[in-house]
């Protein structure tokens, strides 16, 4: 339920339109929903001005596609992550608008609702090829949650003059995410040549020393540079949202 929703239900009330029964029911209807293997928490998008966010891991195609009904049937935009194409063809069934990403792994539908809501342009910056698919979950999440996003791709620091010649990105950008593998050395760079918050985002691409991202998750931590926060390894989703809440216009 949107502020928006409640703000009509209030009014109805008001106005006798309603009874204080069938307030309660909406409102009761409108914060959770049990589906018996989960709950759909619907006040979400309320609370934290996005909708719940389906994992599609670990969850089957059939799970999967009922939450992804009971929210678009919520009238709220549907992001599902980490989804292959069984889980598609299976939420594509019931919400016939549904569309699939392969690079990002994310279904979506009801975009069309996401409202504007950034002061200024989230860039998301890449370590390497490698790492497009993470910083694709990433621009989704936050071009969903109402942002303008820019990309800039493959200019890690292997070859450093490839950053150093953005400087203009980076300077029109509010909020940077930082996504590499290997060493994680691109996050600590960027930190030391931008005064706006940097999300590092440590990929698991990387040779066996590399530990599947511990070392650049360690690297990123370590960073030297202010400003430098860092999420999980592989979590665009995390640093997509991140950069939203950073970014979001003052009610």
């Amino acid at each position: 339920m949107t502020k928006e929703e409640l703000a009509g239900l209030l009014q109805k009330f008001r106005q006798g339109k309603l009874s204080s029964s069938s307030l309660i029911e909406r409102i009761s209807a409108g914060i959770s929903e049990p589906l018996g293997f989960a709950t759909v928490d619907h006040h979400r998008e309320l609370r934290q001005g996005f909708p719940e966010v389906i994992l599609c891991e670990g969850k089957t195609p059939a799970q999967v596609a009922l939450i992804a009904k009971r929210i678009v049937a919520h009238g709220s935009v549907l992001l599902a992550t980490r989804a292959d194409k069984k889980h598609f063809e299976a939420v594509r069934r019931i919400v016939r608008k549904a569309t699939y990403d392969p690079v990002s792994r994310t279904i979506t539908a009801n975009s069309h609702l996401a409202k504007p809501r950034g002061r200024g342009t989230i860039l998301i910056v890449t370590a390497g090829t490698s790492d497009i698919p993470v910083a694709e979950e990433a621009a989704i999440t936050a071009s969903l949650m109402g942002n303008e996003v820019d990309r800039l791709f493959d200019v890690g620091v292997a070859g450093i003059h490839r950053i150093l010649r953005q400087s203009e990105k980076l300077r029109n950008a509010s909020v940077i995410i930082v996504v590499a593998g290997m060493e994680g050395a691109l996050a600590s760079v960027v930190g030391g040549l931008v005064s706006v918050p940097v999300i590092a985002v440590p990929t698991s691409i990387g040779y066996g020393a590399s530990f599947k991202g511990v070392a650049a998750l360690l690297g990123m931590l370590n960073s030297c540079a202010a400003g430098v926060t860092v999420v999980n390894i592989d979590n665009g989703f995390g640093a997509g949202f991140a950069a939203s809440m950073i970014n979001r216009k003052e009610k």
